[in-house]
């Protein structure tokens, strides 16, 4: 289905079309003008409006201090901005592939001009290879006109991901609309890679999101959880609580699992 709205921007690079749309109360960034690749509610212009953005940053719960995050995709700048504007000591990398596409955000999704914010032009998996930075978190969400980005299922990629990630370290994954086949070898890899230190879960969207820590995953009380989600939800204006209560249950059922065997 076509986005509706009034296309007030269209440009093209060598991968194609980018489309901007704004309706009464939003603005959105296209590939192909039919699904939205971004969207930015125009009387909140941080926020994160999409529902598995939200969820992605679950990954929260487990880091003590966030300085460091790593987004791979910028896009629109979303989860750049929130980042940004949540966390005053924050510093933001963000992998764009396409110059045209950070154009983009910088013109019309008010992406901040601040030291604070690295934008590396490299296509993901190139960067991550050869990065030195070490991330709190790092933010994976790779997809093109296709559905998931296959370099997102190997394992040189996990693997690189997880060497540039903190000794406690979170990998945070967006799984959408992806083939059996692919999410099958994908969580294979992970579990191979990361030890099956994972947590997944799923949000209304139809998204999976995948936590893969480097190391153990923290010991966390229920309690202490729901206190974090709830800070974060005032810190961060999105709805963090309802993933903090989400997560608890899922670390119950696995520690209550572990206690059967």
């Amino acid at each position: 289905m076509d986005i509706r709205g009034t296309c007030i921007s269209s440009t093209v690079d060598e991968h194609g079309p980018i489309y901007v749309y704004q309706t009464r109360t939003s603005r959105i960034l296209s590939f192909d003008g039919q699904i939205y690749q971004s969207c930015m509610k125009l009387n909140d212009i941080n926020g994160l409006n999409l529902g598995y953005t939200q969820a992605m940053m679950a990954g929260l719960f487990f880091i003590p201090t966030v300085k460091t995050a790593t987004i791979m995709g910028l896009g629109a700048g979303s989860m750049v901005k929130n980042l940004l504007s949540s966390f005053s000591e924050l510093n933001v990398h963000a992998i764009e592939y396409r110059e045209a596409v950070a154009q983009t955000a910088k013109k019309h999704f008010h992406l901040p001009d601040t030291d604070r914010l690295f934008i590396h032009i490299d296509d993901a998996v190139n960067y991550i290879k050869n990065t030195d930075i070490k991330s709190d978190i790092i933010f994976s969400d790779l997809y093109n006109s296709e559905g998931m980005e296959p370099k997102q299922v190997q394992l040189s990629y996990l693997r690189d991901c997880k060497n540039a990630l903190n000794k406690q370290g979170v990998l945070v994954l967006n799984i959408w609309h992806t083939a059996l086949e692919l999410r099958e070898e994908l969580d294979e890899l992970l579990a191979l890679e990361f030890e099956n230190r994972l947590l997944s879960f799923e949000v209304e969207s139809g998204n999976r999101i995948v936590l893969a820590f480097k190391n153990d995953i923290p010991s966390i009380k229920r309690e202490a959880l729901l206190t974090k989600g709830k800070l974060l939800q005032e810190k961060m204006n999105i709805p963090m609580e309802r993933y903090a209560k989400l997560l608890s249950d899922i670390l119950f059922d696995l520690k209550d699992g572990d206690s059967d065997c």
